[in-house]
């Protein structure tokens, strides 16, 4: 029957999804607040490409009177507006170069996201190394707890030397030991994991591929966020470049002034003036930009040939990794299951008195180290995959 609403049942914590871990650990990061700065910088430069205007405009108040004798009682008085404006087809580079600032913007968040990714992984990947250390160690220590209270029945009966009941005692504290040492080790990698991502609990771990099939799509690089950033910082240099070709000099300016002038008589003269300013820009001025620019695009095309090696050589490392930790699975787990076998053969033998406690206690010593070694490896394999995954441009 379904247990009362008084009743006191505990439940497990519900895992989080890899969706939400990502996500709390993002809104966490400093890379975050990164990314979002430059959005705002990519959203400015477009304002300011969409504007009517190169730069803001200006307004021109300009009043003269007379002093001599003659003049005294003139008075003229002149407010004018500048509007500064964008040369031929400078708009049009101008908002190219703001929209490549964007892409590049947003790639530049996919791939701090992608990072952070790659944070959580190992840090969960480290709570469950530690957890399988801790569960192997704790089940050590209590079959040995056992095995101690048996060989002091034993003693009592006068079946074992006394020595043989100090010496199973020293070995269980021996796993004690191990295994609080194992506790503040998970405690420590939960802490970091806490602090990462703010939550108490893991993601259910990623789904394994089947032995001995290769992931697909590996050769395929171009989808992976550090490879599309690259791109981005090339046609953003680009862009830049044919920008820079387009400045010579300052921006024209159109002039609209309103004139009054004043006689000495009391007469009164009003005029409208429209004035065009039209900078001259030589190909001296137009050097310094132009190979800053220049130099901005070799430099990115240099790091972009840079980042595929890199990005190609990583997977090869990870594929490597992933393949050379199933084959120590398979091997962990044979060894664990020969030990454990062993193991439980000399125990038996040691119940009707034909082993002897010391070789008992090397037996189940290698058996169980064998166990937390298999264990430790199953939890490692997760990890590979999690990094060739990862290595791979892909999210959790």
């Amino acid at each position: 029957m379904p247990p009362s609403r008084g009743s006191a049942e505990t439940f497990a914590p519900v895992p989080v999804s890899w969706t939400q871990a990502l996500d709390a650990a993002w809104v966490r990061s400093p890379l975050h607040v990164e990314a979002q700065g430059r959005q705002r910088v990519a959203q400015a430069e477009r304002q300011v490409a969409e504007s009517w205007l190169v730069a803001p405009p200006s307004l021109n108040v300009a009043q003269r009177e007379g002093v001599s004798a003659a003049t005294r009682g003139e008075r003229e008085t002149e407010l004018g507006v500048s509007l500064p404006l964008w040369r031929w087809d400078q708009r049009a580079r101008s908002q190219a170069s703001a929209a490549a600032e964007a892409a590049w913007a947003h790639a530049s968040q996919q791939v701090a996201l992608w990072r952070v990714a790659g944070q959580v992984r190992e840090a969960a990947a480290r709570v469950r190394l530690a957890q399988a250390d801790l569960v192997q160690v704790n089940a050590q220590q209590q079959l040995l707890a056992k095995l101690a209270e048996d060989v002091a029945r034993r003693v009592r009966a006068g079946d074992l030397a006394p020595a043989d009941e100090l010496a199973a005692r020293a070995e269980l504290l021996g796993w004690e030991a191990q295994t609080a040492q194992a506790r503040w080790s998970l405690q420590a990698d939960m802490s970091a994991w806490q602090t990462l991502t703010g939550l108490s609990v893991l993601p259910l771990a990623e789904p394994l591929a089947i032995a001995g099939v290769a992931p697909a799509a590996m050769g395929d690089l171009a989808a992976h966020p550090e490879a599309q950033l690259a791109s981005l910082v090339v046609e953003r240099a680009r862009a830049r470049v044919a920008s820079a070709s387009q400045l010579a000099g300052a921006a024209p300016e159109l002039g609209v002034s309103w004139r009054q002038e004043r006689a000495n008589l009391g007469g009164a003269q009003n005029s409208v003036a429209l004035s065009l300013k039209l900078p001259f820009g030589t190909a001296t001025h137009l050097q310094p930009p132009l190979a800053a620019a220049l130099a901005e695009q070799d430099t990115a095309l240099a790091e972009q040939a840079q980042t595929r090696r890199q990005l190609s050589a990583q997977l090869e490392l990870a594929q490597a990794h992933w393949a050379n930790t199933q084959a120590q699975a398979t091997t962990e787990q044979a060894r664990a299951r020969l030990l454990r076998q062993r193991g439980q053969w000399l125990q038996r033998s040691f119940s009707v008195g034909e082993t002897s406690l010391p070789d008992l206690l090397r037996a189940l010593s290698a058996a169980a180290q064998a166990e937390a070694a298999a264990a430790r490896q199953q939890a490692a394999l997760a990890q590979a995959w999690a990094r060739l995954q990862h290595a791979q441009g892909l999210m959790p």
